[in-house]
């Protein structure tokens, strides 16, 4: 593989160690959603039902659409041995053989905390700012080079805390909700910690130089921004009763995608 294509002249002297580069994409732990007050709220039960419920049906967006991601990369991807690999996070997420997969568990979920399944493929709750957010990740690996494609996925070195937490606080806080919702994260525990295997070995096989070392970092930051920008959304709808158009209606009047 060879090092990200970047507008910067730079040397490979110039290039932090491979092991100072992964100190620095694990630094931008500090800046996960997991540390967002929403999320936060939900960790130490202070989330209402109706704010859990938003969250789990606008996550389902998120869910849907990793996916459809995910082929993107594999569509851009030469290399079949990467693809061999990749494809895994396909099934993950979209089921094979007898695992009904991520998605399926993320419906279990919703079903968990109230919502029906229709209600989460309907998407009548997806706010317009998360659905912008997930479509800008989205539409990022569709156009990115696959190697930086794959590096936008690496917000998962932080995924396992978050699901911890979540196996570790809910039943205890919210004890209404059924305990079957939480096989996704039992599931995402394994999966994440393999995957970001993967994400780890590109980025540090293609970052060679500092322009590139900043570059991936600069790509998971926008990652990080997605996330956080999707908990903001919900923050105004849930937290502060500003969903969209409230000051002119109290219906879900928000665009469901456009073809």
């Amino acid at each position: 593989m060879t090092s990200i294509a970047s507008p910067l002249a730079t040397s490979q002297a110039d290039a932090l160690s491979p092991e100072a580069f992964r100190e620095a994409l694990m630094a931008k732990g500090a800046y996960y959603h997991i540390h967002h007050p929403y999320q936060v709220d939900m960790a130490e039960g202070r989330a209402t039902h109706a704010q859990l419920r938003g969250w789990v049906a606008n996550r389902f967006y998120y869910q849907i659409n990793i996916p459809q991601k995910d082929a993107a990369l594999l569509a851009n991807c030469p290399d079949a041995a990467t693809r061999r690999r990749w494809i895994q996070r396909l099934l993950d997420h979209d089921g094979y053989g007898e695992d009904g997969g991520g998605i399926e568990a993320w419906l279990t979920l919703g079903e968990a905390v109230g919502l029906s399944r229709d209600e989460l493929w309907s998407q009548e709750h997806v706010l317009p700012g998360v659905r912008f957010a997930v479509d800008a990740y989205v539409n990022f690996v569709r156009r990115a080079d696959w190697r930086e494609a794959a590096i936008s996925s690496l917000t998962e070195l932080f995924a396992p805390e978050a699901h911890k937490s979540r196996l570790d606080t809910w039943p205890t806080h919210y004890p209404w909700i059924d305990s079957a919702g939480y096989g996704y994260f039992r599931k995402r525990l394994k999966e994440a910690r393999r995957d970001v295997e993967h994400g780890l070995e590109v980025a540090l096989a293609v970052c060679t130089t500092a322009a590139a070392q900043q570059r991936a970092l600069e790509i998971l930051q926008f990652k990080l921004d997605v996330l956080w920008s999707m908990l903001d959304a919900m923050t105004l709808a849930y937290q502060l009763d500003r969903a969209p158009y409230h000051t002119v209606t109290d219906q879900r009047v928000y665009h469901r995608g456009l073809s």
